[in-house]
C-alpha cells in the first residue's frame, strides 16, 4: 500500500531536509499543500529539493509548479477545482464521500476519501463513517487500488486502511505532530516514526 504525506499548511526552516530525507527512507509519494502562501516559498523549497525526488510530488496550487519543476502531478480540491487547460498528466482529487468517490473515481489516478479516522491535525473533523460502511463499500468495488485513505491515519489503525482494501494512506498529522519546528533541534524522532508506518503499509 502506497504511503502518501501531506505537508504542513506553512512552511518551516529545515523542511526540504526532512522532506528529502523522508523520500530517501521510502516516502511514495508528497503532497505539497500550503494554502494561502505565495508561490515564491513553493518555488524555494522545491529547488532545495533534489530532482531525483521532485518526480514524486503533487501540488495543490500553483498547478505551474508542475511543468517547471517536472513534478509528479496535480491535486484539485475545492480551492483550485479545475485543472489548466490542456492539462495532462497525474491528476487527483479529494472526496468526502463515498457516493463522490463512485461518481468521479475514474477520471482521476486516485482519490483522497476523508475523514476515514478523527482528524489528529484538525480539530472536531470526525470520522464520516463506520467500518461496516468501509467494508461494503469495499466489496462493491467503490474502495479499491485508487482510493486513498485521509484523515486520522496512524500506527494505531493503518493497518486497518490496508485491511479495507485502500491503495493507499495519506498522513498528516500522525507524522508532523512528531515533531515541533519551533522547538525540537532535530527530527529524529519523526523519522522513527516514519520507518515505522512505512513497515506497517509495506
Amino acid at each position: 500500500m502506497k504511503l502518501i504525506l501531506i505537508t504542513t499548511p506553512t512552511y518551516f526552516v529545515e523542511e526540504d531536509k526532512i522532506i528529502t530525507k523522508l523520500f530517501e527512507e521510502g516516502l511514495d509519494i508528497l503532497h505539497l499543500r500550503k494554502p494561502n502562501t505565495t508561490p515564491t516559498y513553493a518555488e524555494r523549497l522545491l529547488t532545495l529539493i533534489p530532482e531525483k525526488y521532485r518526480k514524486h510530488i503533487v501540488v495543490h496550487g500553483h498547478f505551474y509548479l508542475k511543468e517547471e519543476y517536472k513534478l509528479k502531478g496535480i491535486h484539485l480540491n475545492h480551492r483550485n477545482p479545475v485543472a489548466p487547460p490542456n492539462y495532462s498528466g497525474h491528476l487527483s482529487t479529494s472526496c468526502h464521500s463515498l457516493q463522490e468517490v463512485k461518481n468521479c473515481k475514474d477520471k482521476y489516478d486516485y482519490v483522497f476519501l476523508s475523514p476515514v479516522f478523527d482528524s489528529i491535525s484538525k480539530q472536531n473533523y470526525y470520522s464520516a463513517y463506520t467500518p461496516e460502511e468501509i467494508r461494503q463499500a469495499a466489496k462493491e468495488g467503490i474502495i479499491d487500488k485508487h482510493v486513498v485513505a485521509l484523515g486520522g491515519i496512524d500506527e494505531d489503525n493503518i493497518l486497518s486502511v490496508k485491511d479495507y482494501g485502500f491503495g493507499g494512506a495519506a498522513i498528516m498529522g500522525g507524522l508532523w505532530n512528531k515533531f515541533d519546528p519551533a522547538y525540537d533541534q532535530n527530527y529524529q524522532k519523526l523519522l522513527d516514526h516514519f520507518r515505522k508506518l512505512k513497515q506497517l503499509a509495506d
